[in-house]
């Protein structure tokens, strides 16, 4: 570990670079540049508003800040594991010819996307405010689901950069996950209507939802779910150690497939 945390230290401002690198390519070309990053989560936030607060708003007016709330982790969630997945095979050249710590691709990848979603959530404050949904000191308790967040996204992105290395179809098989996830974090539905299911047990022990609605918590001004807490972390803790066991085994075997 005194190894890995030298190596890291030894090549910090790189990637500081690289994260920066990440940024200005997401929006390269773009006219508007960063600022999709605030017109992106607003424009998905109308559009799933009219969509589905008719029919699961229940009349909340406040619906819209629910809404943001679900859909801005999970696509930090989304986007973060997705570029992580592709990080090795997006860097083969510099691998093949420069010595770097692999695992700086994969992390770099999860963290520019963390910054550009820490930047989106200007816009949640100002659509909170506008809505009538206020801070208050449960707000501070935001500070747990966010570093959670970020944990899960390395954890499952290291896994997926890994393997994604050796089977390219791992790529499409996420993205059909992914889909999955997002139907199952109650992004736009209220967790209530499945209470009474046999299939609340899928809220309850996805990990992502538990994010999500922890976070929502601190927005609401209401206390965390001490399950959903302990449950996240504990999951998030342990993907990570995972991720980064399996990437450090195979990662001698990827200039053989990239």
């Amino acid at each position: 570990m005194k190894k890995v945390f030298a190596g890291f230290m030894r090549y910090r401002y790189l990637l500081a670079e690289l994260v920066k690198k990440g940024i200005k390519l997401k929006y390269r070309r773009s006219y508007l540049g960063l600022i999709w990053t605030l017109i992106e989560p607003l424009l998905t936030m109308i559009v799933l508003t009219i969509v589905f607060g008719t029919l699961l708003g229940k009349g909340d007016k406040t619906f819209p800040v629910y809404v943001l709330t679900g859909r801005l982790l999970y696509s930090m969630f989304a986007s973060g594991t997705r570029s992580a997945m592709k990080a090795i095979r997006t860097n083969s050249a510099m691998i093949k010819k420069v010595y770097v710590p692999k695992y700086l691709y994969p992390l770099s990848e999860v963290l520019f996307n963390y910054v550009i979603f820490l930047l989106s959530l200007i816009v949640l404050v100002a659509v909170a405010l506008v809505l009538g949904v206020y801070p208050t000191w449960y707000l501070l308790q935001a500070v747990v689901p966010l570093f959670t967040l970020l944990l899960m996204s390395l954890g499952v992105g290291m896994f997926l950069a890994t393997y994604a290395v050796f089977f390219r179809d791992l790529e499409y098989l996420w993205s059909v996950a992914l889909m999955l996830i997002m139907y199952t974090c109650a992004i736009f539905y209220y967790p209530e209507t499945l209470l009474k299911s046999r299939y609340y047990f899928i809220l309850r022990y996805n990990p992502l939802y538990c994010v999500i609605d922890n976070f929502r918590s601190a927005i609401y001004g209401s206390p965390m779910n001490l399950h959903n807490t302990l449950f996240a972390l504990g999951f998030s803790i342990v993907m990570l150690m995972i991720g980064f066991g399996v990437f450090y085994k195979e990662q001698d075997k990827f200039v053989l497939y990239i």
